[in-house]
């Protein structure tokens, strides 16, 4: 990716429904060559997707947390078709620590993230954490900071 490229993609970030004609007026190149380098970006899958962001507040998911699952790795193959289908996970990582698993959920309450996670429960031991607030909100990578880190 060039310097080009990575305003592109950092413009798509911000607004995914930026016209074409603003991203070449960002860029200084034409609304065609845009859209050939947008295709490429696609193609490589360096853009995988465009989503809308929804204030989950105000669709009645009052409670976000983050539950924390210990399972041993035989259970994964029947854990990731369970959790793949579960429509209040927005999200399930597979990480390092004391638990083998991150999982983000919104629910309306509660008593739903209590069943959710006596549920969850069978697969192994759990620790959840309730969102009290967000000070930094989901957010893609900033492809034009410095390489200061990566060192």
């Amino acid at each position: 990716m060039d310097d080009i490229d990575k305003k592109i993609v950092k413009l798509l970030q911000e607004n995914a429904r930026i016209p074409l004609k603003t991203l070449a007026e960002h860029v200084f190149l034409s609304s065609p060559a845009v859209s050939a380098r947008i295709d490429r970006l696609e193609k490589e899958h360096i853009i995988s997707g465009y989503e809308a962001k929804i204030n989950q507040t105000k669709l009645g998911y009052h409670i976000t947390a983050f539950v924390n699952l210990e399972i041993i790795p035989a259970q994964k193959v029947e854990f990731y078709p369970f959790i793949q289908e579960c429509p209040n996970v927005l999200e399930c990582n597979c990480v390092t620590g004391n638990y083998s698993m991150l999982i983000k959920v919104a629910f309306p309450d509660t008593g739903e993230l209590d069943t959710f996670i006596g549920k969850l429960q069978r697969f192994g031991r759990t620790s959840t954490q309730i969102v009290f607030s967000t000070p930094v909100a989901p957010r893609g990578v900033d492809v034009m900071a410095p390489d200061a880190f990566r060192e």
